[in-house]
């Protein structure tokens, strides 16, 4: 087949990509079946040789139609497919659905039901950092951190379990509250002492065996730099953005729930391995959310006030006034928001759905190219995604 034809057929021509050297460039399929790509999604890769020339993600695998579900189910009913969509932290993704809903109806909720929101939001938060910490230890060679942070994981499950009566996919949060109240088994004790441990024994256990192991490091450090204008520029949130170097956290820029009255702090990439945004930032702000998402449990739980966790029957038909209204709040992956369209009637006529990790997979281009094969996976693995969300 003659180069002109190869032009046309593949979109790519021969390149000098070495002075003197004139090669092509090898199409190669990273998965939708690979274990580095968290999840159903594909990545075609052009390479010249071992270096990353472009990528290109390729979703739809994972797609199943939610937000048109939003249309005919109510208002109520569809916080169980919330759940679906970050399924490693969908207390999160329950608090952005509600919140546009309660927005929506201009409706109250009691101070008792935003303290346990955020309990479960953070320990939610906790658990899906606890799988970025082993799955990306994982794919640079690392097995033991995965055993050690699935056993905290089991921890907050069961905890969560306890409260929500679901161990992965919980329903808890509903408009105007949530649907249970304190379990009378002294939970809040029981969770006072695990993140007391997590703070004290495991995260210096962490960081020790993973975090600030030389080889770890350097494997890391200076490897697919993300600056700040470009993470703008792709619309990145949550620990990416955070990862280089920008301190915006929806919670405390965007303040919803109670986050506002607790003390706490955004924790940010500081180039210590290397270069700011690179990929050691990005994973080491995961681990200082955990420190943080304990101190703001720890508040909540002490500032537990007394009353009302519902303001809106539970099994009463919700009807929203037409209108519409977004709502954003701070999952683990970034921001996730919900924008709502109401006639009137007893389903949304429009539920549109800001996912985080659909726009921080788009970094894969600019971050992407020039990379080696070996080093994509160590950047597809700081990023965090998650598929459920970006297919829905």
């Amino acid at each position: 087949m003659a180069t002109e034809e190869k032009k046309s057929m593949h979109g790519w021509a021969d390149q000098d990509h070495v002075p003197g050297i004139k090669s092509e460039l090898l199409e190669l399929n990273m998965g939708p079946q690979h274990p580095a790509t968290h999840g159903v999604l594909r990545l075609l890769l052009q390479t010249d040789g071992e270096v990353v020339y472009k990528v290109t993600p390729v979703l739809g695998y994972l797609h199943r139609c939610a937000e048109k579900i939003a249309e005919g189910v109510n208002y109520k009913q569809f916080v169980v497919y919330t759940d679906r969509f970050d399924y490693l932290s969908p207390m999160t993704c329950n608090h952005a659905y509600v919140t546009a809903v309660e927005n929506l109806a201009d409706m109250e909720v009691p101070e008792r039901a935003e303290h346990l929101r955020i309990v479960t939001a953070e320990l939610s938060r906790i658990a899906s950092h606890l799988i970025a910490l082993a799955t990306f230890g994982l794919d640079m060679g690392a097995w033991t951190p995965l055993l050690y942070c699935f056993r905290e994981r089991e921890v907050i499950l069961d905890l969560l379990e306890r409260i929500s009566g679901g161990r992965m996919l919980y329903n808890y949060m509903v408009p105007g509250g949530v649907r249970y109240d304190l379990p009378k088994d002294n939970w809040e004790a029981d969770v006072l002492d695990f993140i007391t441990m997590l703070e004290d024994k495991k995260l210096p256990d962490y960081n020790n065996l993973l975090s600030y192991n030389k080889i770890f490091a350097e494997r890391l450090g200076d490897v697919a730099v993300i600056t700040p204008e470009t993470a703008f520029a792709y619309g990145c949130t949550g620990p990416v953005l955070r990862g280089s170097g920008v301190k915006f956290d929806t919670r405390k820029d965007d303040p919803y729930s109670l986050y506002h009255k607790f003390d706490w702090d955004v924790p940010v990439g500081k180039g210590e391995m290397g270069t700011v945004g690179d990929c050691w930032d990005r994973y080491m702000v995961r681990v200082r959310e955990i420190e943080q998402s304990c101190r703001l449990i720890r508040q909540a739980i002490e500032q537990l006030p007394d009353g009302p966790y519902l303001s809106h029957e539970l099994h009463k038909p919700l009807r929203v006034p037409a209108g519409a209204a977004y709502s954003r709040v701070e999952s683990s992956k970034g921001e996730i928001g919900h924008y709502l369209i109401s006639d009137g009637g007893a389903t949304a006529f429009r539920n549109k759905v800001r996912s985080p990790s659909f726009c921080n997979l788009q970094v894969l281009e600019a971050a992407g190219a020039g990379l080696m094969v070996s080093d994509l996976v160590a950047l597809v693995g700081s990023l965090d995604i998650v598929l459920g969300e970006i297919d829905r």
